[in-house]
This record gives structure tokens, C-alpha cells and sequence, in this order.
């Protein structure tokens, strides 16, 4: 595979490490292996934001701090505050997790709000702003509901999954995501991603962003592709 495409998959990889017991040290690993791999940004939870930021300030390796992670049920206010303090302490992505009972509830009204002020929040920090689905408990209906409210509201990204639910990222729910908010917003998979095989289906399917802890292994795979 031609070095210009690995670079460019290489881009579309958030490397990451969200394990409750992931040290100073691991983070330390995860920044240098992002940086020495050319990815787009580390993918960890909110508290590893300001140590991260300082193992990645002279590189061009974003901080992605997961926010309500990963089961999504605090309030907005929490939401927005724990966006703040991420941003404050050098993250410069965010990863949010949507209310779900909301969502099973059909109180759209509540997740757009949601999502207004978190959005919001990140556009005046100049912050990428991703919002987590977490389609394994969604219906088609839910996921086209919360599709139409990210067109509106317009996010970077709209992502599939935490990667800690009943199930991760699938093709179908990708190309449900991207027909549904066209060229509007972007999407990110992110779940189960862990060969080159998995990886380049999702970007068939439309996916821009792809969240993994198998990024090594998939550029290796990639790497010795003919």
C-alpha cells in the first residue's frame, strides 16, 4: 500500500486507552505511539486530559477527552462543565455521551438541548465536538431521530459507540448515520475496530474517524498489504 494512503488512514485513527486503571505511564505509551504513528488524536478519559496535553504539546497529535463516559447519564450541566474542564486543561476534541434514557424515551427536545450546549461550548473553545450514540440499545428509529437533530445542530462528528456497550461500530449503522445526516456532520466508528479488514469497511461505509486500540496492529496489517 503507497505511503501517501497509509498516511492518510494513519490520519483517520483516534488512538486509545479509556481503561479505568490506565496510569501516567500508560498515557505516556499512548502519546508516544500516536505521535510515531502520525495519528490524529489520543482518545482518553477526561481526567488524562491535562497529561496528555503536556506529553503531545510539541506534536500535531490532538487530545480527546470522553466525556459521561461511557454510559452518558449525568446532567447537562455536568456535561458541560466536565466539557469546560477538559478544554481548560488542554483537551482540544470532545467526545460526549448522549442521555440515553432520553433517547428511549423520545424526549428529542432534551437532546437537542443536550446537545446545543455542548456543541456550543466547544465551537467557542475552537474544539472539535463529537457526539456518542451508543446504537447498541437504539432502534433504527432512535438513531435516524438523533441523526436529524445533529444535522440541525451540527456537531463535527456523530460516532456509533463507547466501545464498553453490548456492541460496537457495524457497517449498517454507519451507512444509516451518514445517509441520514448527509454532508452535514461527519461520523466516527469506534468498537470493535481491530484489523485492517474491519477498518476499511467502515470507511467504505462512509466512516471519516475511526476510534480504536488496535491502531498499531492495523497500520502493521496495512503496511504489508500488497
Amino acid at each position: 500500500m503507497e505511503q501517501t494512503l497509509l498516511q492518510h488512514y494513519a490520519q483517520m485513527i483516534d488512538h486509545t486507552n479509556l481503561h479505568a486503571d490506565a496510569t501516567s505511564a500508560d498515557m505516556q505509551k499512548l502519546c508516544q505511539e500516536a505521535c510515531e504513528y502520525h495519528f490524529r488524536m489520543v482518545a482518553i478519559n477526561q481526567v488524562q486530559s491535562a497529561t496528555c496535553a503536556k506529553f503531545l504539546k510539541d506534536s500535531d497529535v490532538h487530545v480527546g477527552a470522553a466525556i459521561a463516559f461511557p454510559l452518558g447519564q449525568t446532567s447537562i450541566a455536568s456535561k458541560v462543565f466536565e466539557t469546560k474542564d477538559a478544554i481548560k486543561n488542554g483537551a482540544d476534541e470532545i467526545d460526549y455521551v448522549i442521555n440515553l434514557t432520553k433517547d428511549k424515551e423520545h424526549d428529542y427536545a432534551y437532546l437537542k438541548n443536550e446537545m446545543q450546549q455542548i456543541v456550543t461550548c466547544c465551537k467557542e473553545a475552537g474544539v472539535i465536538c463529537k457526539v456518542i450514540f451508543e446504537n447498541c440499545y437504539l432502534t433504527d428509529e432512535e438513531k435516524i431521530a438523533l441523526c436529524h437533530i445533529a444535522k440541525e445542530v451540527q456537531p463535527d462528528f456523530i460516532k456509533t459507540s463507547t466501545g464498553f456497550g453490548t456492541g460496537g461500530a457495524t457497517v449498517e449503522d454507519v451507512a444509516l448515520m451518514v445517509a441520514h445526516v448527509g454532508d452535514k456532520v461527519k461520523v466516527k466508528a469506534a468498537g470493535g475496530i481491530r484489523n485492517a479488514e474491519s477498518f476499511l469497511a467502515m470507511i467504505q461505509a462512509g466512516a471519516q474517524r475511526i476510534g480504536t486500540s488496535s491502531g498499531i496492529a492495523i497500520m502493521e496489517e496495512l503496511q504489508n498489504k500488497s
